[in-house]
């Protein structure tokens, strides 16, 4: 009785080690549209670093494709679970057959700002026929919105130089005087702000043509066979965001440890962050939904415009599902 009463102790004891140990953290991989050092993606950034996505039993990692339209092909052949595009970047691909979603819009207004010089004549889209712009890639979705912006004003891509040139370039360029505007994100507008003495005007794309804020990407294969990893994954991420709109300073000094490339630059980033929640992140009822009213309109845009050929019916190009 009294070896079984010792092995009985044993197993108990064993079983309670067992619990103690903490349970192992899920690898994801997330993709996003340009290289993780953007302040655009600072949402992630701090969530990272303040442990949010750890807390949901996730040890997230990012890597980097060739813009938003590749980021939805990769996430829809299932090469990464999640990636980051701009919100109606479903509209753009899944009439050619990438099964993707928007889960979660990070923002009520826009991420892309036409940004024009006005010491160069330019004062309005029209003054822009035959100017250079500078845009990141032709497969990202802020250049689809300045064909957007373009097309409110009668104008297209043939009526204007616009220049893929990556990412530092978009804006190195347009500071240096090379081009006559850019496709812009706030931290890019900053950028030229504090770097030049250009007299630029921000024309925020919801302005002209109410393209989106970023949005999160899922498979339509992985929102339904593994829909609790996409709303862990949307709760940390929104979690980083709203973190940088309640105190941006703080979020900042977070920031910069998680991007060393940033270090030093904590007053810079909490300008920044400031921009962000001014031009992007404002405007949501619901932190993260989509506004179908407004999807809806711009695929009945794509269309007229003939950016999209067909029409895909709405519940296939977003759920809220996940920030309810």
């Amino acid at each position: 009785m009294a070896i079984m009463r010792k092995m009985m102790l044993g197993g108990l004891a064993c079983l309670g080690l067992t619990a103690a140990l903490p349970a192992q953290a899920q690898d994801v991989t997330y993709l996003l549209p340009a290289p993780q050092l953007l302040p655009a993606f600072s949402p992630w950034m701090v969530a990272k670093q303040r442990d949010y996505f750890k807390a949901e039993g996730l040890n997230v990692t990012f890597q980097v494709a060739k813009g938003g339209v590749d980021v939805a092909k990769q996430v829809g052949a299932g090469n990464a679970v999640v990636g980051g595009a701009i919100g109606d970047t479903p509209i753009l691909v899944r009439p050619n057959g990438v099964p993707v979603k928007s889960v979660a819009v990070l923002g009520g207004r826009s991420l892309m700002q036409l940004v024009i010089n006005k010491d160069k004549g330019i004062n309005s889209i029209k003054d822009l026929k035959g100017k250079v712009i500078t845009t990141m890639a032709y497969q990202d979705t802020t250049f689809f919105a300045l064909l957007g912006m373009l097309a409110t004003q009668g104008m297209t891509k043939n009526d204007v130089n616009a220049q893929a040139v990556g990412p530092l370039n978009v804006w190195k360029l347009f500071a240096a005087g090379e081009a006559d505007a850019m496709a812009s994100t706030p931290d890019w507008t900053y950028n030229v702000m504090t770097t030049s003495k250009i007299n630029l005007e921000i024309i925020p794309s919801d302005t002209h043509f109410r393209s989106m804020a970023q949005a999160i990407l899922a498979s339509d294969e992985t929102i339904q066979k593994n829909p609790e990893l996409i709303r862990k994954l949307v709760r940390a991420t929104l979690k980083g965001m709203k973190a940088i709109m309640d105190d941006p300073a703080a979020a900042a000094a977070d920031y910069v440890k998680a991007v060393p490339e940033h270090a030093g630059k904590e007053a810079a980033m909490t300008e920044i962050f400031k921009m962000y929640i001014k031009y992007v992140y404002e405007g949501q009822k619901v932190l993260g939904a989509m506004d179908e009213q407004r999807l809806s309109a711009l695929q009945d845009f794509y269309i007229k415009e003939g950016i999209v050929r067909d029409k895909t019916p709405l519940k296939d190009l977003y759920t809220n599902q996940f920030v309810q």
